[in-house]
């Protein structure tokens, strides 16, 4: 037997390894080779695959990956990073961005060579986004941007075109608001415990200091300042407290009087106001109420009490209108690289979910009728016997060919990345599929148009801050595909969820209600809503504003909503989160190959012609 030719790639994925090692400093480190997305792991890192082929992008990617997550390893403090932290995400994402940046400067200071490498896996990661396309600040993330500003001014090495396209849309923004603080970056990089605290003032400048929750630095000074308040009691005399107690006697006697005059003034103004009051009863005619205007209607049909600042800058758009058409072919092709490596399992899901729908979809008649489709089976007896009359038939109506079946998927920055290209790939095999079944299939994405609560936010700053305004933000719900469009013709505007400037936050409450509305309107009989979603409702400009469950409790009054109704079956599909905290009947999946055994039964049961079947295939948690 021939002994098998070994693999050309091992010998500079073995170099690579060790390099890694030295430059963390970790000997005993882990470092491994995946087709999943590079990061670190508890005991190591996980780098890009590199082929057999060993082409310049794979071994450049590998390098640059390999450099930056070493540095990170080796100046990164999780403790204290864990101290700094911000409460809001938007502020988090801004502290990590940044915190990643100075690992990363400090190892490209010292080291040219891991400059260029690390320059290159930047540029990789901005092309494969998109941001080189990007026009437009409000699309551009604003934390990636702050850590592109940071490594460019801590190195003074230039960004690669598509990253210095996201810096530049931010950078006087950043330099006008964050100038003076970003004055201290040379002197603090060295320092995380310094830096961290540099990063928190940062935010503050850019107006998102109500995201940084409680200062960690904080409990000293107040340890501190608790010492002295208790030296300074134990040193005050007795004859201090007496003079205070005589004080206050003789403030008592005006106070009182005061005290008077408020209560007679007081009594003064409500006669005045019962007067009036009785005045406008006598002008009123007799059997006729005062006139009152209508409560305005409420913006829930769940919740009558859940309230929204301004709907004036709402959207709902085609996904065919938030981006030219040789944009969405070229995010579909992107998409369909995510699709290359999964080929076989989704194929094979498609197929055999086709072949349990399309076995539930089998004809069954009603013979011997005596109108409809004549049975040609039975014309043998016919002409046996000419006397017996012609037999009919009709074919029988199936509760599943006439259904619906709504997608509605979470277009919010937490979905980022792998979780994102999940749902986009599960919308594109259901959709597919169920086509084929002759079943209808809507495809709608919600998120907002902007971070940080947009026009709204603006428009309730100059209205002078009003207590308790509801929702604070602009929303954005996107048709990818209606119900009665054909799939070839919506294919690429899945695309569109992987423009990075598009996910930003998600309410799910008014998106839930948005696309039940929409769903309740369709002719079909039977109407399915499926949800495909990461977790809980995040919008931080309405959170800070309002009480902390104001979101998700509109989330479950909605759902409540639904589910009492009955007029949509409702289920929901969690990526990496699990959702039955929320939804009755949820599965969760943490990675595309889970689809065929999470969802094939699942989905299938949905379509039982028996109820008590549909009950029993309720869906449940993929393990």
């Amino acid at each position: 037997m021939n002994k098998p030719a070994d693999n050309p790639a091992d010998p500079f994925k073995k170099a690579l390894a060790e390099a890694t090692k030295t430059m963390a400093d970790d000997p005993e480190m882990t470092v491994t080779y995946s087709v999943d997305p590079s990061g670190m792991t508890k005991d190591g890192v996980r780098l890009p695959q590199v082929s057999r082929r060993m082409t310049r992008d794979e071994v450049v990617l590998a390098r640059g990956t390999a450099d930056a997550l070493a540095l990170r390893r080796r100046h990164h403090d999780e403790g204290l990073a864990t101290k700094y932290l911000p409460a809001g995400s938007l502020a988090r994402d801004i502290y990590e961005a940044m915190e990643v940046a100075r690992a990363e400067a400090l190892g490209a200071r010292a080291m040219p060579g891991t400059a260029v490498n690390i320059a290159h896996k930047l540029g990789h990661e901005a092309e494969r986004k998109g941001y080189g396309q990007i026009t437009s600040a409000a699309d551009a993330p604003l934390p990636v941007a702050a850590g592109y500003l940071v490594r460019h001014l801590a190195t003074g090495v230039p960004l690669p075109p598509a990253a210095a396209n996201v810096m530049n849309l931010w950078r006087d923004t950043i330099e006008q608001q964050a100038g003076g603080a970003l004055e201290g970056l040379a002197d603090a990089l060295d320092d995380q415990a310094a830096f961290a605290r540099l990063a928190r003032r940062v935010i503050a400048d850019l107006g998102y200091g109500d995201q940084l929750g409680d200062d960690p630095d904080a409990d000293s000074l107040d340890d501190e300042a608790s010492d002295e308040a208790q030296g300074d009691d134990e040193g005050q005399d007795s004859s201090g407290e007496e003079q205070s107690g005589e004080e206050e006697m003789e403030a008592t006697p005006e106070r009182s009087q005061e005290e008077e005059q408020d209560q007679s003034q007081a009594q003064v103004t409500m006669d005045d106001g019962a007067d009036m009051e009785q005045s406008d009863e006598a002008e009123i005619p007799e059997g006729e109420a005062p006139l009152e205007p209508p409560p305005p209607a409420p913006y829930s049909d769940a919740d009558p009490n859940y309230t929204v600042f301004t709907t004036e800058f709402d959207e709902e758009i085609r996904a065919e209108d938030l981006a030219e058409t040789a944009e969405l072919e070229r995010l579909r092709a992107y998409l369909d690289q995510q699709l290359e490596p999964l080929k076989g399992a989704v194929s094979r899901l498609a197929n055999k979910l086709q072949r349990r729908l399309q076995a539930q979809q089998n004809r069954s008649w009603l013979f011997d009728l005596e109108e409809g489709t004549l049975d040609a089976g039975r014309l043998a007896r016919v002409v046996a016997n000419p006397t017996t009359p012609l037999s009919f038939k009709q074919e029988k109506d199936t509760e599943f060919r006439d259904t619906c079946v709504t997608l509605l998927l979470d277009n919010s920055g937490s979905m980022r990345g792998r979780p994102i290209s999940i749902a986009a790939i599960c919308a594109d095999v259901l959709a597919r599929t169920l086509e084929r079944c002759s079943v209808k299939v809507e495809i709608l994405g919600f998120t907002t148009r902007a971070w940080k609560g947009g026009q709204s936010r603006e428009k309730w700053l100059a209205a002078g801050r009003p207590q308790q305004p509801g929702r604070l933000n602009d929303l954005r719900h996107i048709i990818y595909k209606s119900a009665d469009a054909p799939w070839r013709r919506a294919r690429p505007n899945l695309g569109l969820m992987m423009k990075e400037g598009l996910l930003k936050e998600n309410i799910d409450g008014e998106a839930l209600e948005w696309a039940h509305r929409r769903l309740g309107h369709r002719p079909e009989a039977r109407k399915i809503l499926m949800v495909i979603s990461d977790g809980a409702p995040v919008d931080d400009s309405t959170l800070s504003v309002n009480a902390a469950s104001f979101l998700e409790k509109h989330l479950r009054d909605v759902i409540a909503m639904v589910e009492r109704r009955r007029q949509v079956e409702l289920i929901a599909i969690g990526i990496g989160h699990d959702v039955t905290r929320y939804y009755q009947r949820a599965v969760t999946i943490t990675d595309v190959e889970q689809l065929a055994g999470a969802m094939t039964e699942q989905l299938a049961s949905l379509f039982e012609s028996d109820p008590k079947k549909r009950a029993r295939g309720g869906l449940r948690k993929a393990g």
